[in-house]
């Protein structure tokens, strides 16, 4: 489900980068390099981290013997762990993606974004069934999102805003790659074969255990915690 998912955003993303220079007429370029934009600070990120968790859930599963040179899984983690260093921290992308992207044009970034999920939120609910159910989460968690990044910012204050960027970007990114996810579902539609089952038990296995995980994220946002900004270095 990390793998995939972020596998797929990747290929989104390398399919904005074509667009923001082949599409057909003006309009639909600035709208490929602005989609491109917002998505770029998850695109680099969330694969970092969520895919070295993979790894390391696969040396989980070797238990004690896992972390030897006897398992693949044990080199593929020491390579994979730089992902998260030459990609950026992912402290650098929550401030980018808060402090900039997702404001940037008034708010057009987030305007691209959330235009694009709902419209495959709309053909995922047309298709019925559960697809439909995930369209149905998809959106609510979309619509606390939007709800989140306008409280961040109304009480004018971008350091307050932007204390937490890391939250919101891990909630963005959950929210961004189940998006990616229904895609998949509608793509696969009713084939038969393992291949096809294996992208709906893993579409149905983001919506069940990591979409929900962005509820007490968004939560601790939406608060305006001042816990971190407030934390002198002298006390630690």
């Amino acid at each position: 489900a990390y793998a995939e998912g972020a596998l797929a955003l990747g290929l989104y993303a390398s399919k904005l980068l074509d667009e923001e220079t082949t599409a057909d007429d003006e309009a639909a370029r600035r709208r490929a390099h602005t989609l491109l934009e917002v998505l770029t600070p998850i695109v680099k990120s969330w694969p970092s981290q969520w895919c070295l968790e993979a790894n390391s859930l696969a040396i989980q599963v070797h238990g004690g013997y896992g972390y030897t040179k006897e398992f693949d899984v044990e080199q593929f983690y020491r390579d994979n762990r730089l992902n998260p260093i030459h990609e950026g921290a992912h402290g650098i992308h929550g401030l980018d993606l808060l402090g900039r992207k997702v404001i940037m044009d008034g708010g057009a970034g987030f305007g691209v974004l959330a235009e694009t999920i709902g419209a495959t939120v709309e053909n995922a609910r047309a298709a019925g069934g559960e697809a439909a159910e995930h369209a149905a989460a998809l959106a609510a968690k979309l619509s606390r999102l939007a709800e989140v990044t306008a409280a961040l910012w109304a009480p004018g204050d971008p350091a307050l805003a932007l204390a937490n960027a890391t939250a919101y970007l891990e909630a963005a990114g959950h929210i961004v790659v189940a998006w990616i996810w229904l895609e998949q579902l509608l793509a696969v539609g009713d084939r038969e074969g393992d291949f096809f089952a294996g992208k709906r038990a893993a579409a149905r296995y983001f919506f069940a255990y990591e979409l929900p995980k962005t509820g007490p994220q968004l939560d601790l946002l939406a608060a305006l915690d001042r816990t971190t900004l407030d934390a002198e270095p002298s006390w630690f």
